[in-house]
């Protein structure tokens, strides 16, 4: 069983200017002569966390880690102006041409998994391997199955928390309810509503593991703005057209892949990576029976640790 390599700081941050107001913040650590790999979060809105750089072998790696716009330290923190999945996309390229990088692996969970998978379909010539871990297709589905009707069915106590959270005539439309609060004039009713969202986040994303937070824990601005990010493009179909992942998968046949997925996952169902791999039968594809969404259990850590491992040592024979 694989665990996460030592704990390891960065050797260059920077913020990259993207001639408009985002500046996307960027870190590289790892071997600067390694097999580059791009890290994608996931949310959108959740940021890099130092763990993610122990993912991969330091000493085969170079690990480029950045923080997806108004997320995590990238700057001006929730700004939703100019913030698309064509803007990730074309970030991810202006780090790519800054850092002189020929190609790289493109590794990614949950969201960050969808944009690693559109980025590809855009810039194949640029990848050199795709690892995509609890696939998510960002279908109308999926977004139903989160906040409409499927993992309520699941967890109805804390849904109905989510649901008691907004006005009484908002409760059967519940992402445009969301919306209007989250952007509307009453600040108490914000932050009800971004604790019930985020409490329903953590319970369907951690499963049985979920743990409350205290009640008397205050909500910031800034958790708010994170709500409100996720929703941006919730309420957007995430920038792409309905089914665009899948119906572009033709693009990738040629790019070694991973599917990781956990069976006991209950925000990005299985179907989602059933439905990847069958549009990518070349792919590798790897279910976990005991992992769920998250990517610190140590079944998914051990097959996130031995595919990049893998993919060094096959990259390393390659270049003999």
């Amino acid at each position: 069983m694989k665990i996460l390599y030592p704990e390891i700081q960065p050797y260059q941050t920077f913020l990259l200017e993207t001639g408009g107001k985002h500046s996307v913040y960027v870190e590289q650590s790892g071997n600067p002569d390694g097999i580059p790999v791009i890290f994608l979060h996931g949310g959108p809105c959740s940021g890099t966390k130092p763990d993610h750089r122990r993912f991969f072998n330091p000493e085969c790696y170079r690990i480029i880690l950045f923080d997806q716009r108004a997320c995590g330290q990238s700057l001006p923190f929730g700004e939703l102006d100019g913030n698309t999945t064509q803007d990730l996309i074309d970030d991810m390229e202006r780090i790519r041409r800054k850092l002189s990088i020929k190609q790289w692996l493109v590794f990614g969970g949950s969201w960050g998994g969808a944009l690693g998978l559109l980025y590809a379909q855009q810039h194949d010539a640029c990848v050199s391997g795709l690892v995509i871990r609890a696939v998510f297709l960002a279908r109308q589905q999926d977004l139903d199955w989160f906040a409409k009707d499927g993992a309520n069915r699941i967890y109805p106590e804390q849904w109905q928390r989510l649901v008691d959270s907004l006005p009484e005539d908002g409760r059967n439309d519940l992402l445009p309810s969301l919306c209007d609060v989250l952007w509307g004039e009453d600040e108490a009713a914000r932050k009800r509503l971004t604790q019930a969202w985020m409490a329903w986040s953590a319970q369907v994303a951690l499963g049985n593991t979920y743990q409350p937070v205290e009640s008397g824990e205050p909500v910031t601005e800034k958790m708010v703005k994170q709500v409100r990010m996720e929703l941006h493009y919730a309420r957007h179909h995430y920038f792409i057209a309905e089914h665009q992942i899948l119906d572009h998968c033709s693009l990738l046949q040629g790019i070694p892949t991973r599917i990781i997925h956990g069976r006991q996952d209950l925000l990005c169902p299985m179907e989602a990576g059933m439905k990847l791999h069958r549009a990518l039968p070349n792919a590798n594809y790897v279910i976990l029976p005991n992992a769920g969404h998250v990517a610190h259990h140590e079944e998914m850590i051990d097959a996130l640790v031995s595919a990049t491992d893998l993919f060094a040592e096959k990259h390393s024979f390659d270049t003999q």
